[in-house]
């Protein structure tokens, strides 16, 4: 197993609660609609992940601004199609709202890592 991947793994796992502790404050107890709740936990999660990920994980030293630009679009493409996607659509269906965040976060956990270690961060 990638040590990168370990490294993630515990990264993602701490970001991961505090973006489902902000959704369920934002959601459960303040009434946010629940696609903005959504947003505003992933925005905050997704840029301590980065500044996480590039100096806890993957050591990089490379030029940050063409590094956010590749980061941002993997970031939308996650976005739209696990966090909003997968989460609104299993909610859609019935299925409560933190456990549609949570299958979602799986598929969003393969898809992140594979494209941090081989698209943001490459060496």
């Amino acid at each position: 197993m990638a040590p990168t991947f370990v490294g993630y793994l515990l990264v993602s796992g701490c970001t991961f609660a505090a973006d489902l502790l902000m959704l369920t404050a934002l959601h459960g107890w303040l009434g946010v609609p629940l696609p903005i709740a959504v947003t505003a936990a992933y925005v905050v999660a997704f840029a301590s992940s980065y500044l996480l990920n590039r100096i806890l994980n993957f050591s990089s030293h490379a030029a940050v601004g063409p590094q956010i630009a590749v980061y941002i679009v993997v970031v939308t493409v996650n976005y739209l199609v696990f966090i909003l996607g997968v989460t609104s659509g299993l909610a859609g269906l019935g299925v409560e709202y933190r456990i549609a965040r949570i299958l979602g976060g799986l598929g969003e956990a393969l898809y992140m890592y594979s494209s941090m270690r081989w698209l943001v961060f490459r060496r």
